[in-house]
């Protein structure tokens, strides 16, 4: 079940991961890599291609107050929106290193869609929910480090 579907989680803000499609992990890579980051995160509704690929899962923060729910894209629409933040994107980049980072940019055809969601507080509840964006922000840096991919921040068209 994805988090849009649960009532408890409301939709925050969307972040991307690309990269080119050869370098799509395998779902049980991005479990052991993950579970490795925090105890306290619980992964969930995991699925795979007959390969083994990473198709999507739920990621689960509560210490957090959060939730992620992660899905796999390839293709011409990743494509499109690639050479489109290229063009957004390459005013700005100053130095070399913004440089080659944009020409890695522009070879991605693949990346992962990391939704992210705040856990609405329960008012019968005495606590105060603090979303913290913490889970976000770890598993963003690890799913481009297995992709060897670059996290974008669509909203600001910006590459993290």
């Amino acid at each position: 079940m994805s988090m849009f579907e649960n009532s408890q989680y409301q939709w925050r803000e969307t972040y991307f991961v690309l990269f080119p499609a050869q370098r799509r992990p395998k779902l049980k890579e991005v479990q052991k890599a993950i579970s490795k980051l925090h105890q306290h995160l619980t992964l969930t509704n995991l699925s795979a291609d007959e390969k083994g690929l990473l198709e999507s899962l739920t990621i689960l923060a509560p210490d957090d107050f959060a939730a992620l729910d992660i899905s796999y894209l390839a293709g011409e629409e990743v494509r499109e929106q690639v050479a489109e933040l290229a063009k957004e994107v390459e005013p700005s980049c100053c130095c070399q290193d913004e440089k080659e980072r944009l020409e890695e940019l522009r070879k991605c055809d693949a990346r992962l869609d990391i939704f992210h969601f705040e856990q609405m507080a329960d008012l019968d509840s005495e606590e105060d929910g603090m979303f913290d964006p913490s889970a976000l922000l770890v598993v963003l840096d690890t799913l481009a480090e297995l992709t060897d991919g670059i996290s974008v921040d669509p909203q600001g068209g910006a590459m993290l």
